[in-house]
């Protein structure tokens, strides 16, 4: 069953997402005081009295503005309130009630959906101020401050009242997130929309459209997922340092961080720049399964070869994820759509695939007598056991006589031998030395 849905609307800085990010827990929408922030829908779950409930926070709202990105931004609304089941309006109580606040009620009578009218901004519990509020013909105004979380709990009460169903936290199914990442403009927004079959992310030209990291939920196969989009990914020199661009990278690599799955998309016609093998480089030190996804490829002038080219040029400069999965594709064609969540699920199962404590020692054991480990001063390398202690990524634990012994060289041979006996493609695995003295 899935949980009920509320979104954030209201004019642009109303403190829409100040709200969302406390309700949430974590900082994910991005805070900052500057119209049009957020520009899209960014989906987050929270949980109040035992009812579980995902919530989204939007861009500013400005229904008179026909400027084609402000459209965008209010098409984007336009689906939240849409897919909602209690949409919060907010409303700037240090202000007070001005026409776009008009615009935003008359906005949501169109939809047969539930509105809680939130008055922010009062952070001296100034009661009287809400007072205005309803000529908006929205019933009671709740007034709140979502700097200094007073009012939460009569607006949150509010909102679950006009709940159908309850869903408790612990009834909430495993979803398995997917980050799409990448530099900007690689099509990592039309990805996303392509996947989801509804135009759920903003896409543009523009470099930079996607600011936030935001989450989508969805099925496929009858599963739960969460596609995350991602900013496009830029160097760091290229960024100024108290710029929004700079949060959203930083939460991209948040987004890899939280992730079950990353796909890298990279344009083809640009092939693998530095910037995304320091991407590549990200995704393995965080340990996460990924798809290395070549985007455009329709684009690609092609002879017998050209895959092959490609597949042997991602081989040298990603020498330190041998194990990379590649998939060649287009976007905008469709081409090989289909084999994107087909190959996630793939490098999933791997991150999470396990090794009987028997079987693990016999492709040890076997490495072992096929290339014998290194010794130091006359002083041999003994393996005497091991065992996989995690999953996601696949973590081993070897207990020897000396761990100083051990050469980067051997540890990486063993790496490959385990890889060639168990299916471990497109997921890094960790091995992890004691000495047999230690805890096993």
């Amino acid at each position: 069953m899935e949980k009920p849905l509320v979104a954030i609307v209201g004019r642009p800085n109303v403190g829409k997402s100040t709200f969302f990010n406390k309700v949430c827990g974590r900082r994910i929408s991005i805070v900052k005081d500057e119209p049009g922030v957020t520009r899209d829908r960014i989906y987050g779950d929270a949980e109040w009295c035992g009812h579980a409930f995902s919530i989204v926070d939007t861009g500013g709202l400005d229904v008179k503005n026909k400027d084609d990105f402000q459209m965008n931004i209010t098409r984007q609304a336009q689906i939240a309130v849409e897919l909602a089941d209690v949409v919060l309006l907010f409303v700037d109580g240090k202000e007070g009630l001005v026409s776009a606040d008009f615009d935003a009620a008359n906005f949501l009578r169109k939809y047969n959906v539930p509105v809680v009218l939130v008055v922010n901004k009062l952070d001296n519990n100034e009661v009287e101020k809400t007072y205005e509020f309803y000529e908006l013909g929205l019933g009671t105004p709740f007034g709140i401050s979502a700097e200094q979380n007073k009012g939460f709990g009569d607006v949150l009460d509010e909102v679950v009242k006009n709940f159908k169903v309850k869903i408790a936290p612990e009834d909430e199914k495993e979803t398995i997130k997917i980050a799409i990442v990448g530099k900007p403009n690689a099509g990592k927004s039309s990805l996303v929309n392509k996947l989801l079959g509804v135009e759920r992310v903003m896409v543009s030209n523009v470099a930079g459209t996607t600011r936030d990291s935001i989450d989508s939920p969805f099925k496929y196969n009858g599963k739960d997922y969460i596609l995350i989009d991602t900013a496009g990914i830029r160097r760091k020199r290229g960024i100024e340092s108290d710029s929004v661009e700079l949060y959203s990278v930083m939460r991209a690599f948040d987004s890899i961080r939280r992730a079950d799955v990353v796909v890298l998309v990279v344009d083809a016609n640009e092939g693998l720049s530095e910037q995304d093998v320091r991407i590549a480089g990200f995704i393995h030190e965080e340990g996460k399964p990924s798809v290395i996804m070549m985007n455009k490829w329709d684009l690609i002038e092609k002879e017998t070869s050209t895959m092959n080219k490609f597949n042997e040029k991602l081989a040298e400069d990603l020498k330190f994820m041998d194990y990379f999965v590649s998939l060649y594709a287009s976007v905008k064609s469709g081409q090989r759509i289909g084999k994107v969540m087909e190959l996630v699920n793939y490098v999933y199962e791997n991150a999470h695939r396990r090794i009987t404590t028997g079987n693990l020692n016999t492709i040890i054991q076997n490495s072992i007598l096929t290339n014998p480990p290194p010794s130091d001063n006359g002083k041999r390398l003994k393996i005497t056991f091991a065992t996989q202690a995690e999953v996601a990524p696949p973590t081993f634990i070897l207990f020897v006589n000396n761990k100083d012994i051990m050469h980067f060289s051997y540890l990486r041979y063993l790496e490959n031998c385990i890889r060639n006996a168990v299916d471990f493609k497109g997921t890094p695995i960790k091995i992890i030395l004691k000495n047999k003295n230690e805890d096993k």
